[in-house]
């Protein structure tokens, strides 16, 4: 039986988007011109430490897949382009 491949870049890029916009209440344009180095934690307001969890929960539950509290880090959430490659890293080892 095959592995399902992972989703493509852009489709992760979109429903990364589609978090952001949903857990933090941001504005769509505002979450459609982050680039890969926007800054998120530390940054943007909305993304405080309480956020945080809420924010990983809902990319769990939209990738289906689980993030170790090992895994967290201050590096992972400082850029948009941080938070995505560490999405497509874990659709591809998970």
């Amino acid at each position: 039986m095959d592995a399902a491949l992972p989703p493509s870049r852009a489709a992760t890029d979109n429903t990364l988007r589609a978090v952001l916009v949903d857990t933090l209440a941001l504005d769509e344009a505002q979450v459609a011109d982050f680039e890969a180095d926007t800054g998120l934690f530390g940054h943007l307001p909305e993304l405080d430490s309480m956020a945080v969890a809420t924010l990983l929960t809902e990319i769990e539950d939209r990738f289906d897949f689980t993030i170790d509290d090992d895994e967290i880090d201050g590096e992972m959430l400082e850029t948009y382009g941080a938070l995505l490659a560490f999405i497509e890293m874990k659709l591809v080892t998970d």
